[in-house]
């Protein structure tokens, strides 16, 4: 298994309907609304490395309201 975090900016307003909407994804298995230089964190946990961008650049960048991601690929 791979485990990626996917950072998320997102429009004034709309993390709460972005937290919902991610959270919905098929492998993605925990989303927070946090403080800081970005507005949500998801916890992606997929087979692939390929599975992870599909993830993130497929199903996340095409949400309304998400102007931009960083993924992170966890290690360990």
């Amino acid at each position: 298994m791979v485990t990626a975090y996917v950072m998320v900016k997102a429009h004034t307003g709309d993390a709460d309907r972005l937290k919902r909407e991610i959270a919905a994804i098929d492998g993605v298995e925990e989303a927070h609304i946090v403080a800081g230089d970005v507005d949500l964190i998801a916890k992606v946990r997929v087979e692939t490395p390929a599975a992870v961008k599909d993830v993130a650049a497929t199903h996340v960048q095409d949400i309304e309201g998400v102007e931009s991601t960083q993924t992170y690929i966890a290690m360990d």
